[in-house]
Order: structure tokens, then C-alpha cells, then sequence
């Protein structure tokens, strides 16, 4: 689902709640898990008057990740009200379109006295680069800054229910995409069940039911299974950041919900991508294809398709066989929501 501007909700798993004998509320099913990706920066190596150069912020839940971060993007969160409350920065590579606004960034957080600790993940052997970057204009922030470096295959950040992990990208330096991969969810309730079949009545043998735990009803005891279904797939989203068309991408964004590749030229200019070490709208939509992609956002894009970039929109559109391909816009949200079942 995409927007410009703020939008709701898009998924739909409500929980069911209900009351136990003592009046206290409980849930059987998950609650909304959101999540939104929103484009701060999809220029290429220099911004233009609607475009500024490369950031994307993705919101799970309460939690903001904020991957590159080009100039002007402290000033694009204001405006698209993402929101300062980072704690993570995932850099694909060091060239100037892709880190400039860390500086300042970095600045604006400590002035406003930030005190949570930051890490900062970028490819192995920038780690001296970026510490340059960050002291150029004066001293380390005062709060906790951490800086990961990283390398294909590893998983660089590790949470209850999803992970972040690096993989291999092919450009003109030291560069990684970035795939955030949720793990698989509970099987889904049937209450139907539950209530007709065996005769349970909703309470907490629901909320145990559904955590995997067998209970005692009747005389006998319920298995998980009788009443739950089988595990459903979590979200997968993945940013490339700049590179040539890699095996490595098609099997980081296998099945994913939304791959965000850049799309610097059109087909016309495929040589000087492959020169340059981009990729063309449609080599990125063939490459979606191939890992069987939901929906293609392409990013990155060249100064030369400034205010008209309907022909590589339309150059992927005609290859692309997922639901939906298409150049993302400063500002767009796209709500990522959980695979049908």
C-alpha cells in the first residue's frame, strides 16, 4: 500500500479480546504490527529540486531504522515526520551521496540531548572514513555512538522477532545491501473450534493454546495443534543501495514483501550503469523476478530523469511480474503489510 504523506494502518490482524472470569482482558492473537517504510532521499549523486539524495527510514512498530543517510536528511525526517527516535544507522557504502548528513544528524540528536546510546553499521574497513566524517566539524557526540562494521552474510542486528543482515552488493567501492527479515508468526487461532468443537470457553486456556502450550479441558488434554494453525511467514524488506544487478541481491530479497533497488538509468544507458556500477529499471525489475518480489520500489535516481521519471517507471512495469513496480518519491510512505494467507 503506498501514500504520500501520513496514512493509517494496512494490516489487519486485529487481536480478539475478551474477558476472563475475574474481568481481566487477554488476547489470542497478535496485535498490529505496523510497518512503513518512508523514502526521505531517492536521488542519485546529486539531489534536485524534488529529489534529495539517498535515505529511506523504515518504522516497525515503535521502532525506527534508518538506512543511508545523504545530506539533508535530518531535514527530511522533519518534514516527513518520521521522527529523530533512531537508535540504528545502516550505511551501505561511504560515497558522498549516501553519508553526508550523518554529521549534522549527529549534531541536531546531541543538541537536543539525546543521551541513548547510536550504532552506526557500515561496510568493513570504512570504520576510520566515517570517524573522519563525523569529527570534521568538531568532536564526537557526547551520547554513547558505536560504530559495526560489517560484511556480507553477517547478521548485523539481532532482535526478539527479526533480524537485520548484510549482503553482497557490486559497485565502484566496499558496499552492502541491507535485508530486514521478521521471523515466522504463531499459526492462526481457531476460536470456531476452540468454542464448538471441544467446548472451551474464551479465558485463558485461549492465550495458552495459542503459545504453544497444551491444556486441561474435560478430562482430556488439548493439544496446540487441534486448535492452531501451521506458522505464517513474517515481513522481509530489502535495500540494496547502489550496485549492478547481484546473485547475491536475488537471494537476499527471495519472496520479499518489498525489495528498494536502485534504478539510476534507463535501458538505453545500460553500458554506462554497468560502467558506473548501477543498475538499469528494468535489469532491477528482471532481478525482482527472479526472487519473486511483491512489490519493486526503485530509487537512486539520475539528475538526467529530474521532474519526468515515467520512463524507467514504465521500463519495469513491462517486465515486472510481482504486484506492483514503481519510482518511489520523496515523502512516499508504503505501508508494508503481512503476506496474505
Amino acid at each position: 500500500m503506498q501514500s504520500k504523506g501520513r496514512c493509517g494502518r494496512s494490516d489487519s490482524n486485529t487481536a480478539y479480546e475478551a474477558r476472563d472470569s475475574k474481568g481481566v482482558y487477554y488476547a489470542t492473537t497478535e496485535q498490529w504490527h505496523t510497518m512503513r517504510v518512508t523514502f526521505l532521499g531517492t536521488s542519485g549523486a546529486v539531489p534536485t529540486v524534488e529529489r534529495n539524495p539517498s535515505a529511506v527510514l523504515l518504522r516497525r512498530e515503535g521502532e525506527r531504522l534508518l538506512f543511508d543517510c545523504g545530506e539533508g536528511t535530518q531535514r527530511q525526517m522533519m518534514r516527513f515526520s518520521t521522527g529523530f527516535g533512531i537508535a540504528h544507522i545502516f550505511v551501505t557504502h561511504l560515497h558522498a551521496d549516501h553519508v553526508l548528513g550523518i554529521p549534522g544528524l549527529l549534531q541536531t540528536l546531541d543538541f537536543n540531548d539525546r543521551t541513548e546510546p547510536l550504532a552506526i553499521h557500515a561496510p568493513q574497513g570504512t570504520r576510520r572514513r566515517l570517524e573522519d566524517l563525523i569529527t570534521a566539524a568538531g568532536d564526537r557526540p557526547t551520547y554513547p555512538l558505536r560504530i559495526h562494521q560489517v560484511q556480507p552474510g553477517e547478521t548485523v542486528l539481532d532482535r526478539e522477532d527479526y533480524t537485520v543482515e548484510a549482503f553482497g552488493t557490486d559497485h565502484r567501492t566496499t558496499a552492502v545491501g541491507y535485508a530486514l527479515v521478521e521471523d515466522d508468526r504463531k499459526g492462526r487461532f481457531d476460536r470456531q473450534t476452540a468454542e464448538e468443537q471441544l467446548g472451551i470457553e474464551p479465558g485463558p486456556k485461549y492465550s495458552k493454546l495459542h503459545a504453544g502450550e497444551p491444556v486441561e479441558h474435560d478430562g482430556r488434554t488439548i493439544q496446540p495443534e487441534e486448535v492452531v494453525g501451521p506458522p505464517r511467514p513474517g515481513r522481509r524488506v530489502v535495500y540494496t543501495g547502489d550496485t549492478r544487478p547481484t546473485a547475491a541481491t536475488v537471494e537476499a530479497a527471495a519472496n520479499a514483501d518489498l525489495l528498494i533497488h536502485e534504478a539510476t538509468f534507463a535501458e538505453d544507458r545500460r553500458d554506462r550503469a554497468g560502467q558506473t556500477g548501477h543498475t538499469t529499471a528494468k535489469q532491477a525489475a528482471e532481478l525482482a523476478n527472479r526472487a519473486g518480489v511483491k512489490q519493486l520500489a526503485l530509487t537512486h535516481i539520475s539528475t538526467r530523469y529530474a521532474g519526468n521519471s515515467r520512463q524507467l517507471q514504465q521500463e519495469a512495469r513491462d517486465v515486472f511480474e510481482g504486484e506492483a513496480a514503481f519510482v518511489a518519491e520523496d515523502g512516499q510512505h508504503v505501508e508494508v503489510p503481512f503476506p496474505s494467507e
